[in-house]
């Protein structure tokens, strides 16, 4: 993520009991190997991290990304490049209530980035989640 000077690597995480836990390295992002890969035409590429309230997270700032800023995540076939097309921040309850439509499979080829976001000096009370689409190159 160039906007937020961010490069990190990516491991194969994922979901026990219906949670997506991301690696305990903050500096790890973890890719949701259940869910779309990156490169493939269908399906939501799930990407989460940590926010770490004190800094040193790969994800401290994903909040602060902007429509229009990219994000690349390597893959053994090249670099797939994407644009953001929104953030939101939801409450947890939110997020839960949206998780089909956030994380649906169905979809068009996307990027999905996950993390917690609101910190209240106990705990997290919201998650930053940031959707990107592919870039297209001109054929």
């Amino acid at each position: 993520m160039p906007a937020l000077g961010v490069h990190a690597p990516v491991i194969k995480i994922s979901a026990s009991a219906g949670v997506l836990v991301p690696p305990s390295d903050p500096q790890t992002l973890g890719w949701w190997s259940a869910g779309a890969r990156p490169g493939g035409r269908i399906g939501s590429v799930l990407i989460t991290g940590h926010t770490v309230s004190s800094g040193g997270g790969a994800f401290d700032d994903l909040a602060t990304l902007r429509a229009g800023d990219t994000v690349a995540v390597g893959t053994r076939k090249g670099l797939i490049r994407y644009a953001v097309s929104g953030v939101t921040v939801y409450g947890k309850a939110s997020l839960a209530r949206r998780a089909p439509e956030i994380f649906d499979q169905s979809v068009p080829s996307r990027l999905v980035l996950v993390t917690c976001d609101d910190w209240n000096g106990e705990r997290y009370l919201s998650n930053a989640v940031v959707v990107a689409d592919p870039i297209r190159r001109p054929r």
